[in-house]
């Protein structure tokens, strides 16, 4: 399995492709307040689906592929599909009581982590616990956060437990506005989403 994964690093520079670098302003407390407003605005957002791209790379491996992601409190669903991933699919679930990794060779793999079992399995880290807020465009609640922010007033770039967070567009359709695309690095760690769709219950 991880010579099929070392195949698709190919792929990934599609997915995972620099761009200019973005003009940010360190937040002052009109920018600052904004995003405590925002952030209280979701705080209760724990029902919702979304859908689009996922590119992950350890810096010499990796994969992409169009994923879903449903939440329902404390329980979820993230489900990677193909055919960038040989066609395979990968389905994660789980909540407080553990987590199930289903699509690999030799079957279903059980653990009381998501983040832990996602690594043992694929050799990926995705910070799962974060990514949740993050997604939202929130700071998580697993440490101290610096913001930064773009000329549309919106975060950025958030810097938080060893990632960085960029944010290069956000759907501003939306009231509050939020995240299309997400680019999450801790060295040699990447993360790309890429949010085609949300829908909130």
């Amino acid at each position: 399995m991880r010579r099929s994964f070392r195949l698709l690093a190919v792929a990934l520079p599609l997915l995972l492709t620099a761009c200019a670098p973005a003009v940010r302003m360190k937040g002052d407390a009109g920018l600052l307040n904004a995003q405590v407003l925002r952030e209280q605005a979701l705080a209760h957002a724990d029902h919702w689906t979304l859908e689009g791209r996922l590119g992950v790379s350890d810096g010499k491996t990796g994969g992409s592929g169009s994923f879903s992601w449903t939440q329902n409190g404390e329980q979820y669903e993230f489900v990677l599909r193909g055919p960038a991933i040989s066609g395979m699919n990968f389905r994660l679930s789980g909540g407080p009581d553990g987590a199930l990794l289903e699509g690999l060779n030799g079957g279903p793999l059980h653990g009381p982590d998501a983040e832990v079992l996602m690594h043992k399995a694929l050799g990926w880290e995705v910070p799962l616990r974060d990514l949740r807020a993050w997604v939202l465009g929130l700071r998580a609640d697993s440490g101290p956060a610096e913001l930064s922010f773009g000329t549309d007033r919106l975060p950025s770039l958030l810097q938080q437990d060893g990632w960085a967070v960029d944010y290069r567009e956000w759907d501003a359709t939306r009231q509050p506005p939020l995240p299309k695309v997400v680019f999450a690095g801790k060295p040699p760690y990447k993360v790309r989403l890429s949010i085609e769709s949300w829908h909130f219950d």
